[in-house]
């Protein structure tokens, strides 16, 4: 014998865990607030970043324009090698560049301090490094420049510093935005399901929010509904339009004993069906929680960058400290300032600009396309192998269709017409929900045919 549900009232858990002094929160394809709070921090990232961006690129133009006044005819005369006004020159570019680096680079100084706090190095560790490097050089040269063997070394780096920040940061807020396309691919997903449920529960009907539904109880469905959350039909029949899961342009009867899935539309008739899976089980949830686990996965590729990485850094620190010591010990006078000239030049030319961030960029925008096509892509792994695709085997009709049927010929008997035959039968499918009847009237409207009635 089936039973339902005893409770007297719609039993809400959160709030019932809530009532006994504890915090709670629903979650789930109905319910997402993790969702909206992770899209505003998102945007609010995101304009973050670009702000930072903007800042480093309007600084980077006089600071590229006057870094270098011997490439321009004008300002190699107005400020010669060694003059006072060239010094004075950089030192406002100094000036300029310093809030590019604390502030449009800060994450870079932070990013580095995490990984030293783990006792690890990481892109961050060497970007900061680079420029911060470049800009002491800079500062020295500029203050003290009798201390460099030759005037031609006595040379300031403040474009590297604000170039390589605005390049990287400019990669971040790409990054953050290709994220949030796939977030909204998610919620386009969860939009998808019904947001109230008609239950029936001690004789009565009661309308539910979703999220309320527990497994076990009796839920009414009616034509034009969308079915709130999976279970077995136990009474009544009808046609459901699967097309948002399967693809399929023709609806699936049900009857007594047939699966349901939620966020599908009830087409013609009424059903009843015991629920089976709610919350986080759906079969909606469960495609939910698979882009979403898609999107924070690592390729095969994505792992050997970040391989490569934890060794590249320490090596490039050890090389620069052993280039330094090599050239303290053996190179010519003034040691001190070739050795460091050589420690700062390391540096600089191998701070990474696109390592660290060109594979995850590309893994996060590919998922979310392919989420606002209709494509899953369960794992890094699976959109890496992908590439190598040479043939693709469709199980069944309708995985690649636009899940709706569409009128494509008409092809009349003989003494007929083509617009005498569409036009008669578009007439006949004119109150028809069906979708075969709906795609005749779609196509004899498409061609501007004037039906008759009936």
């Amino acid at each position: 014998m089936q039973t339902t549900p005893a409770y007297s009232v719609p039993v809400n858990t959160e709030q019932a865990v809530q009532h006994n002094g504890h915090e709670a929160e629903a979650t789930g394809p109905a319910r997402e607030p993790g969702m909206d709070r992770q899209e505003q921090e998102q945007r609010r990232e995101y304009r973050t970043l670009l702000r930072k961006f903007w800042f480093a690129a309007i600084v980077s133009l006089p600071v590229i324009g006057l870094s270098y006044p011997d490439m321009l005819p004008g300002l190699r005369d107005w400020m010669p090698m060694g003059s006072l006004e060239r010094r004075i020159v950089w030192g406002i570019l100094g000036l300029l560049t310093l809030p590019v680096m604390l502030w449009s680079g800060s994450q870079f100084y932070s990013g580095m301090w995490m990984a030293l706090k783990h006792r690890s190095a990481n892109m961050h560790t060497l970007i900061a490094l680079g420029i911060s490097a470049a800009f002491l050089y800079s500062v020295v040269a500029v203050l003290f420049p009798s201390w460099f063997p030759e005037q031609a070394l006595a040379e300031v780096f403040w474009d590297v510093t604000v170039v390589v920040v605005a390049l990287v940061v400019l990669g971040l807020a790409l990054e953050i935005r290709a994220k949030g396309k796939t977030s909204a691919a998610i919620k386009k997903l969860i939009g998808l399901q019904a947001k109230t449920a008609r239950v029936l529960r001690e004789g009565q009907e009661l309308d539910l929010p979703v999220e309320e539904v527990l497994a076990g109880d009796v839920v009414l469905v009616r034509p034009g509904e969308k079915i709130p959350v999976d279970g077995v039909v136990i009474e009544g029949s009808s046609s459901v339009d699967e097309s948002m899961l399967t693809g399929e342009s023709i609806p699936a009867e049900k009857r007594t004993g047939d699966e349901v899935i939620g966020a599908t539309l009830n087409k013609t008739g009424s059903f009843r069906f015991r629920a089976t899976k709610v919350g986080k089980d759906t079969a909606l949830a469960n495609i939910i929680r698979l882009v979403q686990d898609a999107q924070g996965s690592k390729a095969p590729i994505q792992r050997v960058v970040d391989q490569v990485a934890g060794y590249f850094v320490p090596t490039v620190m050890i090389l620069a400290i052993l280039a330094f010591v090599v050239w303290y010990d053996f190179g010519p006078e003034p040691r001190v300032v070739y050795a460091t000239i050589i420690l700062v030049t390391t540096l600089i030319i191998a701070c990474p600009c696109a390592l660290g961030l060109a594979t995850p960029t590309s893994l996060t925008v590919g998922v979310g396309k392919g989420a606002e096509h209709g494509i899953l892509i369960r794992s890094g792994d699976a959109l890496q192998t992908a590439q190598s695709l040479n043939a693709i085997v469709l199980d069944k009709t309708g995985t690649i269709t636009r899940g709706e049927p569409a009128l494509t010929d008409v092809v009349p008997a003989s003494g007929f017409t083509e617009k005498e035959v569409l036009g008669l039968a578009a007439a006949l499918e004119r109150g028809s929900e069906h979708p075969l009847g709906e795609a005749i009237v779609q196509g004899a409207t498409a061609r501007d045919l004037i039906l008759p009635d009936t």
